[in-house]
C-alpha cells in the first residue's frame, strides 16, 4: 500500500497552486508606522541639519566634518604642475621632463598634496601597499559630543496618533499607571474612556459618560491602584467612578447660607481641580471657587477630613484655581486667584496656616502646579503667559521665568519628564499669532529651551503628560468646535500603548454578524398579545375606489364657468346667492341695543318662559327701578 503522503502529493499535483484557502499576508509594522509618522519641527539650533532621514543626515554630517576625499583619485581641476630646479638654476616642469624622457603609460601618480598617516609612510618605505587604502579614522567621540538634543534627551516624537471624539476643547486628561486606559474630559460635558488593549486602528472610545449635566469636566485623576478615578466638574460635588465607568458615589454639597466655610459639609461653589492621593487609596484633594481646599475620605462620601482656607491679604472669598500633592503625599500646594502660591505640610496639629507662602507668585490666576520627585522644586503655570521654576528652600525669587507662553485656559498644566531632565508645557493660540498650539521642552538643569513641537495649527494645547512606562507623550487640544488627544511615540523607544492599537486592524464584518428577525404568526393569541392587523389591503382597496381616491378640485382663479363661481364672488354657490339676495347683512352695528331688546317685550309678556314664572306667586306685577334722572330731579 502506498504511503498516505505520496497519495496526497499525487492528488495535489492535479490542482493549481492557487487552489484552496489562501492566508492573507500581514502588513509589515514599518508600513503601519510610516502612516503615523509626523514631520519634526524642532527648535532651530546653530548646526542643526534640515529634516531628512537618519541615513542621509549621518552622511551629510560625515561629509561636513571630513571635507577631504577618502580615495586617491583627484576630483575637480588638475593640480598645478610642480617645478623642479635644474643644474643651471632655472625652474622646469617635472611633467615636461618626464614627457621628454618617456611617455606615461597607465594612470598618473597620485598628487603629492595628500597626507597620509605615519603608518602608511612606513609601509610605503618598506614595500608596496597591498589592498585598498585604509579608511579615514571615524569621529565617533565628536559625534557623541555634538549630538542633537533629541538624541540626548530621547523625546519620542517620530510618530503620532489622535484620539478624537469630543466636540469642544479637552481640558482634563488622566492615564493610569499601567498605561492601558486613558481618560479625557472636555468642555462638552463628557468623559471618554479609551482602552489601548482593546482598541483597534479606528481609535474609538469604548465608553462615554456625562458626570454632571451642563457642567464642564475640569479634572480627572486615577487612584494609586488604578481601580477607580476621580472626576471634577464645574458643579460643587465631585464623583467617583470605577474602572469601567460605573458611578460609585458623589460627595455632598455644603450649605451656601453658612458664612464660615469650615462649618459647611462640602463645597458650596463650582470645583476647579482635584487629585487623588499618590499613596493612600482612600484620600483625595479638591479645590473650589468658594476659596477652600478639602481633603475627603472615599469610604464615606458624607464626611470630610480637613478644610483648608488659604491665607489672604484682604478678607473675602478668593477662588483656589488649582491644587496638587507632592510625590509622597506629605505636602499640599494650592494656587489662589490673587496669584499667590501656598504650601501646607501634613503633620500632627496642622491647620490652615501655610508653611510656604509666595505672595506674588504670578500676576494672574495660576493654572498648574507640579512638584519634583525630591520635593525641592516646584513648577507653576499661569494665565499671565509665563512659567516659573521655584526652589522651595529659597522662595523669594524664582530660579527661572519663561515668558511668551500664551495661556487662555484655566486647566493648562506643566509637567516633568520621567527622568526629570526636561520640563514641558503647552501653549494656546492667539489671534494675532501665526503659530498654533505647541509643546515647549526645557532643560531642567540648564533652564534653557531644548525643543518646540507643533501639535495643532488651529487648536490650543491644554493638558500634557509623559507616561514613564509607555514612554509616550500625551497632549490634549481643541477649540470651540473640536477636541482631541494627541499621542506622540517612537517605535524604537516606546512600548505598548499606541503601538498596540495602531497595528491592530479593525475586524471586517461577516455575513454571520447579520441576523434576520424571524416573523412569527400566532393567529390564536390573546388580544393583548395579538399583532395589529395589517392595513395594507385596506389602503390598496381605497386606492381602487374612484370616490375615495378622487383628487379634490382646485379653486377657480378667474371668473366661474360650468356652474362654478370664481374667487371674485365667493368660493361656494351658497355664499354667492346670499350676497346677491341681500340675506347676509351685518346690521348690529347700526341698531340701538335697547330697541333691539324691547322689540321682544310683547312676546315675552304673552309667553313667559324663564324669569316671569319664577316670580308669578311672590311678585305677580314686576317692579322696575326708577331711572337716575328722575331721582336727581
Amino acid at each position: 500500500m502506498e504511503d498516505e503522503g505520496e497519495v496526497y502529493d499525487g492528488v495535489r499535483a492535479q490542482f493549481p497552486l492557487s487552489f484552496g484557502k489562501i492566508t492573507k499576508s500581514q502588513i509589515p509594522l514599518e508600513v503601519i508606522h510610516n502612516t503615523t509618522r509626523r514631520s519634526l519641527e524642532q527648535s532651530s539650533t546653530s548646526n542643526e541639519l534640515p529634516s531628512v532621514s537618519s541615513s542621509s543626515k549621518a552622511w551629510l554630517t560625515d561629509l561636513r566634518r571630513n571635507p577631504k576625499p577618502n580615495s586617491r583619485q583627484s576630483i575637480g581641476p588638475p593640480n598645478p604642475a610642480h617645478k623642479k630646479e635644474t643644474s643651471d638654476g632655472t625652474m622646469r616642469d617635472s611633467n615636461l621632463e618626464e614627457e621628454d624622457d618617456d611617455d606615461i603609460i597607465g594612470p598618473p601618480p597620485p598628487p603629492p598634496g595628500l597626507n597620509y598617516d605615519d603608518d602608511d609612510e612606513e609601509e610605503e618605505d618598506g614595500g608596496d601597499m597591498v589592498g585598498p587604502p585604509r579608511p579615514p579614522p571615524s569621529n565617533m567621540e565628536e559625534e557623541e559630543e555634538d549630538g542633537e538634543p533629541d538624541d540626548l534627551y530621547r523625546i519620542p516624537l517620530s510618530n503620532e496618533i489622535v484620539l478624537k471624539g469630543h466636540s469642544k476643547v479637552v481640558a482634563a486628561l488622566a492615564v493610569d499607571h499601567t498605561g492601558s486606559r486613558v481618560l479625557s474630559g472636555s468642555y462638552d460635558y463628557t468623559v471618554k474612556m479609551y482602552d489601548f488593549q482593546g482598541m483597534n486602528s479606528r481609535l474609538a472610545s469604548f465608553r462615554q459618560i456625562e458626570p454632571s449635566e451642563g457642567h464642564q469636566v475640569r479634572s480627572l485623576s486615577w487612584s494609586p491602584s488604578a481601580d477607580r478615578f476621580l472626576c471634577v466638574t464645574g458643579s460643587a460635588t465631585a464623583k467617583i467612578y470605577d474602572r469601567d465607568g460605573l458611578t460609585l458615589g458623589e460627595f455632598v454639597k455644603g450649605d451656601m447660607y453658612i458664612r464660615d466655610l469650615k462649618n459647611t459639609k462640602g463645597h458650596i461653589s463650582g470645583l476647579t481641580c482635584g487629585e487623588w492621593h499618590p499613596r493612600a487609596k482612600e484620600t483625595i484633594l479638591t479645590s473650589s471657587e468658594d476659596g477652600s481646599l478639602r481633603i475627603w475620605d472615599v469610604s464615606d462620601f458624607k464626611t470630610q477630613k480637613q478644610v483648608i482656607k488659604p491665607k489672604l491679604a484682604r478678607p473675602g472669598r478668593v477662588p483656589v484655581t488649582t491644587c496638587t500633592w507632592d510625590r509622597e503625599g506629605k505636602s499640599i500646594a494650592g494656587g489662589v486667584g490673587d496669584g499667590s502660591i501656598q504650601i501646607w505640610n501634613l503633620k500632627p496639629g496642622w491647620g490652615s496656616r501655610p508653611d510656604v507662602h509666595i505672595q506674588k507668585g504670578h500676576e494672574d490666576e495660576i493654572t498648574g502646579l507640579t512638584f519634583s520627585n525630591d520635593g525641592r522644586t516646584l513648577l507653576s503655570r499661569s494665565t499671565d503667559c509665563s512659567m516659573k521654576v521655584w526652589d522651595l528652600r529659597q522662595t523669594k525669587e524664582p530660579l527661572k521665568v519663561f515668558v511668551d507662553l500664551p495661556n487662555n485656559y484655566a486647566q493648562t498644566n506643566v509637567a516633568f519628564s520621567p527622568d526629570e531632565q526636561l520640563i514641558f508645557t503647552g501653549t494656546s493660540i492667539e489671534k494675532e499669532s501665526s503659530c498654533g498650539g505647541m509643546l515647549y521642552f526645557y532643560d531642567k538643569n540648564k533652564l534653557e529651551l531644548v525643543s518646540r513641537v507643533g501639535i495643532s495649527p488651529t487648536c490650543s494645547v491644554v493638558r500634557c503628560t509623559w507616561h514613564p512606562k509607555l514612554n509616550q507623550v500625551f497632549a490634549t487640544m481643541g477649540d470651540k468646535s473640536q477636541g482631541g488627544t494627541h499621542v506622540l511615540y517612537d517605535p524604537s523607544m516606546s512600548e505598548r500603548g499606541a503601538l498596540a492599537c495602531v497595528a491592530r486592524a479593525p475586524r471586517k464584518k461577516s455575513i454571520d454578524d447579520f441576523l434576520a428577525k424571524p416573523v412569527i404568526h400566532n393567529p390564536h393569541a390573546l388580544p393583548l398579545f395579538r399583532d395589529q392587523p395589517s392595513r395594507k389591503r385596506e389602503r390598496e382597496k381605497a386606492l381602487k375606489d374612484p370616490v375615495k381616491s378622487h383628487k379634490p378640485e382646485l379653486p377657480m382663479s378667474g371668473p366661474g364657468f360650468g356652474g362654478r363661481v370664481g374667487k371674485t364672488k365667493g368660493t361656494m354657490l351658497t355664499q354667492y346667492l346670499l350676497k346677491q339676495g341681500g340675506m347676509i347683512k351685518e346690521t348690529w352695528m347700526d341698531e340701538d341695543p335697547r330697541e333691539a331688546i324691547l322689540k321682544y317685550a310683547d312676546v315675552a309678556k304673552k309667553d313667559p318662559k324663564f324669569i316671569a314664572p319664577a316670580y308669578a306667586e311672590t311678585q305677580p306685577e314686576p317692579v322696575f327701578a326708577k331711572s337716575d334722572s328722575e331721582e336727581e330731579k
